[in-house]
């Protein structure tokens, strides 16, 4: 049995927006609207958890007056 390729970040989420996008043509069974409103917003929260992940390993360097390095949040640098 072949191991199955991890998604890409990009690929999960169009995933999502396909799934919206079926939702919301209000074509799919009430039954099956829900339980894929249910998967789809896990596959949310698996994305958003990766996006604060990677903005957590976002640091930039920035000199202190004194000389020394200091790492900052990429948000809080300028």
């Amino acid at each position: 049995m072949a191991a199955k390729k991890k998604q890409t970040f990009e690929e999960r989420l169009l995933q999502v927006e396909s799934l919206i996008a079926e939702m919301e043509s209000g074509a799919m069974p009430l039954e099956e609207a829900l339980r894929r409103y249910e998967e789809g917003m896990e596959a949310l929260a698996a994305l958003e958890k990766e996006l604060q992940s990677a903005q957590q390993k976002l640091t930039v360097l920035r000199r202190v007056a004194d000389g020394t390095e200091e790492e900052v949040p990429l948000e809080v640098a300028e």
